[in-house]
């Protein structure tokens, strides 16, 4: 009699060739994908050569996204980046895409459906979590733990516990699952998840869109997650039916299996949210935070640069200046969302209102590029991170929000909720 199962453990289970695991066990896999990008592939591959490499496992499973640095900023980025299209064409890579076709690494393959459904994959960065969305396993490593799956396309695992998290009730204007997985990180805490299975279900994970169930998963990585998953349903069937370069595997859950503990949130209950310096835990409703002045507002990332970020944020703007004090950055996700953005007029809005548009890169989420902080500045962001010296130096601050709230703040000059660029301004404490 086989036993009861989490959809992550029956993942697990397929790619060691069990018929199952439990918490604990020990297993060795195989991998259906594994990917870096240009700051952790440099040294993967100098890991690969040294270890006697020649040919990757297979050209088809394993995918370099350069994203971080890219347009290159300097001299070190442009060589890092030469590394990876050198190896990419030595190795005729089936998933390499360079300056043109590339996009943020996160919204690029399961866009492209280079990660399916069932896949268990790992990847050299730690919001490789993301693809959980899509009900796989997949889950970030360190460059020599990417090095070794390029040689033999497998990877150990201890099988992880699972917290179930249950999100139910009906969201309120503007509450999007940006806030929905900020406050479950505020009361998870950055490591209550600790090399954990966040496996997110409910009603309010159901109604939400691929979009927003992506934003959910990346995040699952700031409580300390091992990954981010979500069961497949017809939303998750209709997404990869469009696009999966391989054929997906549908997994769910058994009714009896084992979780850790189960947490639930009432979403009916949120409004929408920030987390404040220094850490994606310290969340705090957006209406208690309005007179934090900010200096820059960043909309874009792996976490919200999708198109349906996009036009939320566009929504607010129209026909509207940002603060002449508040640099507003644009960052749509990859190219396809670009030209979809320009196709629907939201770039024409987004200059118009005085922002400023660059083309699919990480930029400054970690501090990289095109969006730096200085000393004693704030930046609202739509980004995953907030620590110390993330978007720049170590005393500039970092809050993170939705696109809604991001844009209503480039417009205020101020954390603002979205409700007041509508023309329902809260007048009552704040500051000028």
């Amino acid at each position: 009699m086989n036993r009861p199962m989490t959809l992550g453990e029956k993942i697990l289970a397929r790619a060691a060739g069990l018929k199952f695991v439990s918490p604990g066990d020990i297993i060795l896999a195989k991998l259906d994908l594994c990917l870096g990008n240009d700051i952790t592939a440099p040294l993967a591959i100098k890991h690969f050569y040294a270890n006697g490499g020649r040919k990757v496992f297979d050209r088809k499973r394993v995918a370099l996204v350069p994203d971080h640095f890219t347009p290159n900023k300097d001299i070190k980025s442009a060589e890092q980046a030469k590394l990876l299209r050198e190896f990419a064409r030595e190795q005729k890579l089936l998933y390499y895409w360079d300056q043109g076709s590339c996009g943020i690494e996160h919204a690029l393959l399961p866009e492209q459906g280079v990660v399916v459904p069932g896949d268990l994959m790992i990847g050299a960065d730690s919001h490789t979590c993301t693809y959980g969305a899509l009900g796989a396993f997949t889950t970030g490593v360190g460059s020599t733990d990417l090095a070794a799956a390029m040689l033999i396309g497998q990877a150990w695992f201890k099988v992880p516990p699972t917290i179930k998290l249950v999100f139910t009730g009906k969201r309120k204007a503007d509450v999007t699952a940006k806030d929905m997985i900020l406050t479950a990180i505020a009361r998870l805490g950055v490591d209550g998840a600790n090399y954990r299975v966040l496996e997110l279900t409910g009603p309010a994970i159901s109604s939400l869109s691929m979009e927003g169930r992506l934003t959910m998963s990346n995040m699952a990585i700031e409580a300390g997650a091992v990954t981010g998953i979500i069961a497949p349903d017809k939303i998750t069937r209709a997404y990869a039916q469009r696009r999966s370069q391989r054929r997906p595997r549908y997994y769910q859950s058994d009714p009896d299996a084992k979780y850790e503990r189960v947490e639930e949130f009432d979403v009916s209950r949120l409004e929408p949210v920030v987390a404040k310096p220094h850490l994606p835990s310290n969340v705090v409703p957006v209406s208690q935070a309005r007179d934090v002045v900010i200096d820059q507002a960043v909309i874009g990332s792996c976490t919200n640069g999708r198109i349906e970020d996009l036009r939320e944020a566009a929504k607010l703007l129209k026909g509207k200046k940002v603060s002449p004090r508040v640099r507003t950055i644009i960052f749509p996700a990859t190219p396809a969302i670009w030209r979809q953005a320009l196709k629907e007029g939201l770039l024409e809005v987004f200059m118009s209102s005085g922002c400023v548009i660059s083309p699919p890169t990480c930029g400054p989420c970690l501090g990289g590029h095109m969006g730096v902080l200085a000393k004693g500045e704030r930046a609202v962001a739509t980004t995953n991170r907030n620590f110390v010296g993330r978007m720049g130096h170590p005393e500039s601050e970092v809050y993170l929000a939705s696109a809604g709230v991001a844009a209503a703040s480039a417009i205020k000059g101020r954390l603002a909720l979205p409700r007041e660029v509508r023309g329902k301004d809260w007048k009552k404490g704040v500051k000028k």
